[in-house]
């Protein structure tokens, strides 16, 4: 199982279990495990019946002559993709807009029930270099604008803190809300940019928390038998589940300096600096001399006929 071995069980724990989910366990799509678990258990997870089977780590007859337990999953027969069913609470968020001035932050939210209607937490975690304007704060469910029963803002300070945003929001059953603010992008120090800056910057995720009503009912269960993900997300009653979700990074773009200038600067003013004072330096150590040539008297005859018959003066 994930390409190791467990070796013993947590010596600080008072449980140590492995569950493995094996709901799809039938005649059509049989599944072999090895070594064979303690027991099995069945949960309500997320709406939905999980049976698992268990492995007691504390058990001394489940490790093998190695000392180890390697839990391995067979399948009698070849198994096929099948699809994945849509889940009722899940969301998206990208940014819009064009330039490196403005933007917008949108936020999709899908509540896929068919008929029941949830409220939902939305926090907003947003860097101090993206300026928001709450002021364009807008939140569309089906063509309408939804206004949140409660919302909390607590302003970025530069190099500081970030801003935060948190909504309650109510989602209508089968619908989608789109949630959409707009910020400026603020201009850094040029010490302040990471070693690649064109690759952009990193958002925080959304988180968003909802009470999602079960498609199924619910009971409680002995707390030894509920698997690990049922306790972390607790139910107060058959008729829904707790559920935190978290999108998307964002990876946005701020104006970024030439950071090639410095160094185009450095080359031309250096090139200028030889040039001029190499020039001057020249002018001002080296010395002229005229070098007389030296030539034979019939050399200098014979030149001075050519030149007075051309009418030049001779040498």
């Amino acid at each position: 199982m994930f390409s190791r071995t467990v070796t013993e069980a947590c010596p600080l724990a008072t449980r140590s279990t492995i569950y493995v989910d094996i709901t799809n366990n039938d005649q059509e799509n049989e599944i072999l495990l090895t070594p064979t678990p303690v027991g099995q258990t069945e949960a309500t997870v997320h709406g939905s019946k999980r049976t698992y089977a268990v492995y007691d780590l504390f058990q001394p007859q489940l490790y093998s002559a190695s000392r180890s337990v390697n839990v391995i999953l067979k399948w009698k027969q070849r198994q096929e993709l099948s699809v994945v069913s849509v889940p009722l609470l899940y969301a998206e968020r990208y940014v819009s807009g064009y330039g490196l001035q403005t933007g917008e932050i949108n936020t999709l939210i899908y509540n896929n029930h068919a008929f029941r209607a949830f409220p939902v937490l939305l926090m907003e975690t947003v860097p101090w270099y993206l300026r928001l304007y709450v002021h364009t704060l807008t939140i569309i469910t089906k063509g309408k604008e939804n206004k949140p029963s409660y919302i909390h803002y607590e302003p970025a300070k530069d190099r500081k803190r970030p801003h935060l945003l948190e909504m309650l929001i109510q989602l209508p059953a089968g619908s989608v809300t789109k949630i959409t603010i707009q910020f400026e992008r603020a201009l850094l120090k040029w010490t302040e940019y990471p070693p690649d800056p064109n690759h952009g910057f990193y958002v925080s995720s959304s988180v968003l928390s909802a009470s999602v009503p079960s498609v199924v009912s619910m009971t409680a269960y002995d707390g030894d038998n509920i698997p690990m993900s049922t306790k972390i997300f607790p139910f107060s009653d058959g008729s829904s589940y707790f559920v935190r979700l978290y999108t998307e990074p964002l990876l946005v773009n701020l104006p970024t300096p030439d950071f090639s200038m410095p160094y185009n600067v450095i080359c031309l003013t250096c090139t200028v600096v030889a040039v001029g004072y190499g020039s001057l330096y020249n002018l001002l150590t080296r010395t002229f001399q005229i070098d007389e040539q030296s030539g034979s008297r019939l050399t200098v005859r014979l030149a001075n006929f050519i030149r007075r018959m051309r009418g030049v003066p001779p040498l």
